[in-house]
């Protein structure tokens, strides 16, 4: 039997690196879309600014480690990084933290373990989680949709002044997990809250989630771990669902539709480097992150726990690995060999 002669996804063929990254890159425009309809060109701000200190960064390191500069950049994988940590932070961020996250997602989570394939956690993550435990009041605190004109968006991003009382709101799900006397249908009076996410939050998910869709359609990855992660998450928030009470921590919609749930699903657990590898590997994994997402969620210290849930599941990645290893191709018929030779 011939097997098939595959090429290596850094070289040649339809799976070459970059051919993957600008995939990536163009499953995202839905997203980047409903982001500037909602904020502005804040979105687009932060995307510009955290590509440029990216390639920066990217290409600052590679010189110092005496690699050929232009091959590695022209693979796109800093530019995904960078995009991804953009989409993730909130708008008009200011300059000071897209440079921190950016630069540590580059430096600290790829190039100091040796760069694209080696890195053992998602870069993304390392980055949004520096920021969000450094400086966790600029991260939790979103402008208002249609809400800031893009003088004051820039003086917030230059530093010069905050975001008006009236032009800045906590998220969703930070309004969820402080709240201790008011009903779930109180809490919708909140202007935080939309449909049936986070006010904007709802609508930008099903951008990414189809995003994420075209991109399994190219078959860019299987569908175990962004079906993992969303049928666990969604499990889980039916179980620990109470109802609408002052003590509930949301209905599996609301979960579904808030936070970077989607861009998670699609976007970051679909990582081929920092997840597992086989089929039922990718279903545990997702799963974890579903299940670390829903707990951090509810009982932890953080409103958004997906760049935690991603981090911890990284580290379990291994093991994962380990248990779900594939059988080798022949191995059960040799062994049948083995047993009638003896």
């Amino acid at each position: 039997m011939a097997l098939p002669r595959i090429t290596s996804p850094h070289t040649k063929g339809n799976n070459r690196t970059q051919r993957v990254m600008l995939l990536v890159l163009a499953a995202t425009l839905p997203g980047v879309i409903v982001l500037t309809w909602l904020y502005g060109v804040g979105t687009l701000i932060n995307l510009a600014w955290a590509s440029a200190v990216a390639l920066g960064c990217e290409a600052l390191v590679l010189k110092l480690r005496h690699r050929p500069v232009p091959f590695f950049l022209r693979d796109g994988s800093a530019l995904v990084t960078a995009v991804l940590l953009a989409l993730a932070l909130p708008p008009y961020s200011p300059w000071w933290l897209t440079l921190i996250a950016t630069g540590s997602a580059i430096v600290f989570g790829k190039q100091l373990y040796g760069g694209l394939g080696q890195n053992p956690f998602n870069p993304a993550m390392i980055g949004y989680v520096v920021v969000l435990v450094s400086f966790p009041v600029e991260m939790t605190t979103w402008p208002v949709p249609h809400g800031v004109g893009l003088s004051a968006g820039l003086q917030h991003i230059l530093g010069i002044a905050p975001l008006a009382d009236g032009w800045a709101q906590a998220t969703a799900l930070d309004v969820l997990k402080v709240n201790k006397s008011l009903t779930i249908d109180e809490l919708w009076a909140n202007p935080a809250f939309g449909h049936f996410g986070g006010i904007g939050s709802e609508v930008v998910n099903l951008a990414f989630l189809a995003g994420g869709l075209f991109l399994l359609h190219k078959r860019l990855f299987t569908w175990h771990a962004p079906v993992g992660m969303l049928v666990a998450l969604t499990i889980m928030s039916l179980l620990f669902w109470n109802g609408s009470g002052s003590d509930s921590h949301g209905s599996p919609l609301f979960h579904l539709l808030s936070g970077a749930t989607m861009l998670g699903a699609f976007f970051i657990v679909t990582d081929p480097v920092s997840s597992a590898t086989s089929n039922q590997g990718r279903l545990i994994f997702g799963a974890g992150v579903g299940i670390l997402v829903y707990i951090i969620r509810a009982w932890g210290g953080y409103p958004d726990a997906l760049a935690f849930a991603v981090l911890l599941m990284n580290l379990a990645a291994p093991t994962i690995d380990y248990y779900t290893r594939p059988r080798t191709y022949g191995h059960r018929k040799a062994e049948r060999g083995f047993k009638l030779g003896e």
